[in-house]
């Protein structure tokens, strides 16, 4: 099947794929909630609700904007704590820009079950869009350039796009795509980040845009080797999950040092991590910012030596500054493994060599947790859901919140369990904090 007929198809997914849509779901909820008090997220929203006016509900706010910006600031958000899912061919992340620009654009009676079909559907085509974009050019480009054009078709289906009208949609989100090279965002880290809102923006605009008779050059993404399989092999199974909110490449380096940890006696006074070139780009050791933080190797291993795991409260404000964390990232050397760098993108591997008390301690190769071939459980990814909004969303509001992104009645109710339940008048302002949902338990 091709990629549009597949994006315009009815026919039921199988029942794996939707309960994977379902745990991608609730963790993208998560760290939408997690991240959304941090300055990038707050600044996409303001710019959204200023900038970008409309109807459409902001979400982790309680203001409108127009869909395209609804889809900005909602991808942006979720970006801002890079915690969300990805797939490890791509070196990216599907599910980000598709939940962002689907919930900016879908109708609110939308059925639960056509939201997850869409969710599922998306990540089928922006995996393959991923991979064959990534052929086809030298620079690794961020996850919104090839979300884009994937979620073009979903709002095109959504809008009631003819065959016609989706092919254009689809021309328009690849060639108006942030094609943003992703390693001077790793090497300098800022808020631009993973190119995602960008992407969910664009990718909603191109279906706005060819439903008035906008026109497209052919999306050559849409053609190739790795659309074969489709509706046959379920690419949404082979997402990761990630345990911390930090970039998967400084995942391996962290497990490594956390299998060590027990048997360490003594100051730790060096750390020297062999891992692919990747990871060791991601080279600031004391950050000054949240993405300089969470876009570091260093540092996270730092946070789980000295804590035994790393949370979203890890990651600003006056953590950035805790004086062992500190110490312990300046302990911290690289050393390029030509064994690692054979392995990626696929496999990603760290090993640690540590020195604590005068002793060598050296560990085993080590993968991130949470990899498509050793999944999180349902309810691992639930107590993770619960981690990343305790202090955020209060114990009634937070079940509530995972009940309905587990088993949504509609699209509106998904919106709502993304919307703060109190007025910006009852607070304030219309940042996301424990007072802003302690009203409601629903």
């Amino acid at each position: 099947m091709d990629p549009i007929a597949f994006a315009r198809d009815t026919t039921p997914l199988p029942a794996a794929a939707l309960h994977q849509a379902r745990r991608c779901l609730l963790d993208l909820g998560g760290v939408g909630w997690g991240g959304a008090g941090l300055p990038m997220a707050r600044i996409a929203r303001d710019h959204a609700a200023g900038d970008l006016p409309g109807a459409v509900p902001l979400a982790f706010d309680t203001r409108m904007a127009s869909p395209m910006g609804a889809a900005l600031a909602a991808g942006m958000t979720i970006d801002a704590l890079d915690g969300h899912d990805g797939f490890n061919p791509a070196k990216g992340h599907c599910g980000c820009g598709l939940l962002a620009g689907l919930i900016a654009v879908a109708p609110d009676d939308l059925p639960g079950a056509a939201l997850l079909d869409l969710l599922a559907r998306g990540y089928e085509l922006a995996s393959r869009l991923a991979i064959v974009q990534h052929a086809s050019c030298p620079d690794y480009h961020t996850s919104g350039s090839w979300v884009a054009p994937a979620l073009a078709l979903l709002a095109g289906r959504i809008a009631g796009l003819d065959r016609d009208a989706m092919a254009h949609a689809a021309g328009i989100a690849e060639y108006h795509g942030p094609r943003s090279q992703m390693m001077r965002c790793i090497d300098h880290p800022t808020m631009v980040k993973d190119g995602s809102g960008q992407g969910a923006m664009v990718g909603v605009q191109a279906a706005l845009l060819a439903a008035r008779g906008f026109t497209g050059a052919p999306a050559r993404t849409l053609t190739g080797a790795a659309w074969a399989d489709l509706g046959r092999r379920w690419m949404i199974a082979e997402q990761y999950f990630k345990p911390y909110p930090v970039c998967r490449w400084a995942q391996p380096p962290v497990e490594a040092v956390l299998s060590l940890r027990a048997d360490l006696r003594g100051p730790v006074t060096e750390i020297v991590i062999e891992t692919f070139h990747e990871s060791t780009r991601l080279a600031t050791c004391h950050p000054a910012t949240p993405e300089e933080a969470q876009y570091s190797t260093a540092f996270p291993v730092a946070i789980a030596l000295a804590r035994g795991g790393i949370g979203p409260a890890d990651l600003h404000g006056a953590a950035l500054h805790d004086p062992e964390v500190r110490r312990l990232a300046a302990c911290l050397r690289f050393e390029e493994s030509a064994e690692a760098n054979a392995l990626f993108p696929g496999t990603r591997i760290a090993r640690a060599r540590i020195t604590a008390g005068g002793r060598n301690h050296v560990s085993d190769w080590h993968r991130p947790r949470w990899d498509a071939e050793a999944p999180p459980s349902d309810a691992e990814l639930r107590a993770k859901f619960d981690a990343f909004t305790d202090g955020i969303l209060p114990p009634a509001r937070q079940r509530a919140v995972a009940a309905t992104l587990w088993d949504p009645a509609d699209a509106r109710a998904v919106r709502d369990a993304l919307r703060p339940a109190l007025s910006a008048s009852d607070r304030g302002d219309h940042s996301p904090s424990p007072s802003s949902t302690a009203s409601s338990s629903a």
